[in-house]
């Protein structure tokens, strides 16, 4: 019995629906138009009209397989959707938290769902007052009404203003005093038309975030930039590869400056599993030895050291990455829920992960579900 009683399931990688009101309840008068807002489009197979976001005159759906929590997989897909076609938990905090209690799931982490899940949505704000002010209006809901519902259960997250660097570590300062534990980041900010890490355009915003300590929560498909390999390619190979981006990231961050000149700094690998961890670990290592001498990389720390002063990952399902957690080091994994998109195993997953934990010492589950994330986002129970 590894999954033992006194485990709390902590998800470091579940997701919220945002209710309609929470920015016309929260922007000023003047922005409430062209602030983000619920109105009807028609669906294009008929039936009753989608409920889709209009934010400055753009339009943005939610897709179904964001709010798949007790459907079936042979109901899944990827129309626009309605919020009486989702159980009230995906926008609820006080129906999510009996969602989880009936998963046998005690605390989350959430990210946002219009905004995306780093907040880009906000990068394409034409009027950046607005912008700003949505990204604070969202977090305000985050902290004041969805994470207060039950401050020992949620743990919360912010999104920042990505555009602007000093108004980033304006508003990590700010939220942090309002409790704020994560931010919400790119996992590769160039494709969204931002400086790289290889740059020192993040300083000011990792240095802020090193000296609060909120580690930074890279989810996949953060960049805007899925894996597809061709336009006739089933939407099956993007979701298999997905874990690919958070590879790419691990790479690319810790070939680059960023965590030499950040010491302290936390990174959250969110939904990208753990399974290419050793294997990662192994090629970044030996290319390192081989190739650092001509690069401009670092020439006295080995990536593998890198990766386990400042990553840790997390998985929903993934029996080969906690057969081999030792290689990848069992502080530096974390489990997910995933509710309620179409990856999680509601309400199921607390059977699930004693599955998957069945041949694993106690001691170890326990770090793995619980310890490590109350250690990493500062969560005491």
């Amino acid at each position: 019995m590894p999954l033992q009683p006194y485990m709390k399931l902590l998800s470091t990688d579940d997701h919220l629906i945002e209710h309609p009101l929470v920015w016309s309840d929260r922007l000023p008068a003047k922005y409430r138009e062209a602030g983000p807002r619920i109105v009807e489009k028609p669906r294009p197979s008929g039936g009753a009209p989608s409920e889709v976001w209009a934010y400055e005159g753009r339009f943005y759906p939610y897709i179904g397989l964001n709010a798949v929590a007790g459907k079936k997989p042979e109901e899944f897909g990827t129309e626009p959707t309605r919020y009486d076609e989702m159980i009230p938990g995906c926008y609820n905090p006080k129906a999510r938290l009996a969602d989880m209690d009936i998963d046998g799931v005690w605390g989350a982490i959430n990210f946002p769902s219009f905004p995306r899940f780093a907040g880009t949505v906000f990068l394409e704000g034409e009027d950046k007052e607005l912008a700003r002010l949505c990204v604070q209006a969202w977090n305000d809901y985050v902290l004041d009404e969805w994470c207060a519902t039950a401050p020992d259960r949620f743990i919360p997250m912010v999104i920042l203003p990505l555009w602007d660097v000093d108004a980033c570590v304006a508003e990590i300062h700010r939220t942090a005093a309002k409790g704020a534990k994560a931010i919400a980041f790119p996992e590769n900010p160039v494709p969204l038309g931002l400086p790289s890490f290889h740059t020192d355009h993040w300083d000011k915003v990792l240095s802020a975030a090193e000296e609060i300590d909120l580690p930074l929560c890279l989810h996949f498909g953060t960049s805007g930039k899925p894996p597809i390999t061709a336009p006739e390619a089933p939407m099956a190979v993007m979701i298999t590869l997905f874990g690919c981006n958070s590879m790419y990231a691990t790479a690319d961050i810790i070939f680059s400056p960023l965590l030499h000149r950040h010491p302290k700094l936390k990174i959250g690998l969110s939904e990208g599993g753990i399974g290419w961890i050793p294997y990662l670990l192994e090629r970044m290592d030996m290319t390192w030895e081989r190739h650092r001498f001509y690069q401009n990389v670092n020439q006295d720390v080995r990536p593998s050291d890198l990766f386990r002063k400042h990553f840790h990952g997390c998985f929903i399902d993934d029996f080969f990455g906690v057969e081999n957690r030792r290689h990848i080091g069992v502080d530096h994994i974390t489990w997910e829920c995933d509710y309620p998109h179409s990856d999680s195993y509601w309400p199921h997953s607390r059977k699930r992960a004693a599955e998957t934990f069945v041949d694993v010492p106690d001691e170890e589950v326990h770090r793995m579900v619980e310890l490590n994330v109350r250690r990493l986002y500062n969560f005491p129970a």
